[in-house]
């Protein structure tokens, strides 16, 4: 069975009852030069749930799943909010693999919570976003990105679950679609990493 692994969990401010991210993702990152191809090259040293983050994402390695969700388990354990459902955040662009649906789903089964992926639906398309390094104008161009369907978290107390913590925005805006139209009673927002600026 998969340990869990040390972290640095952190309060994060926003339009939801309280969330957390388990640590930051890198703890270092300096410029080493340029590659053949003139790409900057950088030698960077990640926190221990950012490199089974970065190895999951950019390498396909899904040996690291287990580790990561019990790192997760063990941390709603001792945070113990009270939850009812688990919404993951859509992914923001498709590919065959995504991770925070698969570890939603995982998590989902190990708490016994019922999983609803389907109840965020995007209506506006929106730049990406990690371009876009002002947080008024990421909020901007999110306003009335999402929707929810009328009432259907309707008292529910839910774990909005997502991968990278940048600005926060995109919560923000998920967190305010799930409270005024999916009626939700709290939302609980926990991301694996942040970045150390809101780029």
């Amino acid at each position: 069975m998969a340990q869990s692994i040390r972290i640095n969990p952190m309060r994060v401010p926003g339009g939801w009852r309280q969330g957390y991210v388990l640590d930051y993702h890198t703890l270092w990152s300096h410029f080493i030069g340029h590659d053949e191809f003139g790409h900057a090259m950088f030698d960077t040293k990640r926190s221990e749930m950012g490199e089974l983050l970065y190895r999951l994402k950019y390498r396909s390695d899904k040996s690291v799943m287990d580790t990561i969700v019990e790192t997760v388990l063990s941390f709603i354990a001792s945070w113990n909010p009270g939850l009812s459902v688990i919404v993951p955040v859509p992914p923001s662009r498709q590919r065959a693999f995504q991770p925070v649906w698969e570890m939603a789903e995982r998590l989902s089964i190990r708490l016994n919570l019922p999983l609803r992926g389907d109840c965020i639906v995007k209506i506006k398309d929106t730049p990406e976003l990690k371009n876009v390094y002002n947080y008024e104008k990421r909020m901007e161009l999110l306003e009335d990105a999402y929707t929810v369907p009328a009432a259907s978290l309707i008292g529910e107390s839910v774990l909005l679950f997502d991968d990278l913590y940048r600005s926060g925005a995109t919560l923000n805006a998920i967190a305010g679609a799930l409270y005024s139209n999916g009626e939700a009673a709290n939302v609980y927002v926990l991301a694996l990493t942040r970045t150390r600026s809101a780029s």
